[in-house]
């Protein structure tokens, strides 16, 4: 965590979304005693905060106000060093995500979204420490069911869960572990005893 005080802003027009996620920040351990968070309701809003108290990490709807331009946002010299969250509440397609720093949806736990902010909240300096960073619960029953064969449809309905949060999951373990194949997984799988060799489908 950085020392001095990190500014989040979260911009999302839905009153109810944008009060949740602010609620659960609030929540955060450190996060939410060391930050300034910033409510964002209008792209007004979003260029003043960015004039006025320029934030380190922007957690943003990809729709707010009809489509918000990652592309530009990206690209424009003063807002470069943003990180940004993609708070997806519908289906989003994932060439869009790709362009985000991050990707949180409606039905992540508190405990991913903690790690997700807290990681993004790091300095550079700390990115050896990102990439050990360790998998939910939710990751690793994710992990169980691919080794066993299930598809992306059967995982999300053993785990009452969406199809688009059983692929963010899967994303995000791609990227945790450096792993992107079944038989990759199978293997940590094994190897960390999440599964015995008898439960791998062949």
């Amino acid at each position: 965590m950085k020392n001095d005080v990190l500014r989040i802003a979260v911009a999302e027009s839905s009153v109810i979304v944008r009060n949740g996620v602010l609620a659960i920040l609030r929540r955060m351990p450190d996060v939410g005693t060391h930050s300034q968070i910033i409510e964002l309701t209008s792209m007004t809003a979003l260029q003043n905060c960015i004039q006025t108290h320029m934030p380190d990490i922007l957690i943003v709807n990809p729709a707010f106000e009809g489509w918000f331009d990652i592309d530009n946002f990206k690209s424009d010299s003063l807002t470069a060093g943003i990180k940004c969250v993609a708070l997806v509440c519908n289906i989003t397609g994932q060439n869009i995500l790709k362009k985000y720093d991050e990707v949180i949806d409606l039905f992540e736990d508190e405990d991913s979204f903690y790690r997700k902010i807290e990681a993004l909240s790091k300095t550079d300096e700390d990115d050896s420490e990102l990439e050990t960073e360790a998998l939910s619960l939710r990751e690793k029953e994710i992990i169980i069911c691919v080794v066993k064969g299930m598809t992306n449809k059967e995982i999300a309905d053993k785990l009452f869960i969406s199809i688009h949060t059983v692929i963010t999951h899967r994303r995000n373990i791609s990227r945790k572990l450096q792993i992107h194949s079944p038989a990759g997984l199978t293997i940590y799988a094994i190897v960390n005893k999440l599964v015995e060799l008898s439960e791998v489908k062949m």
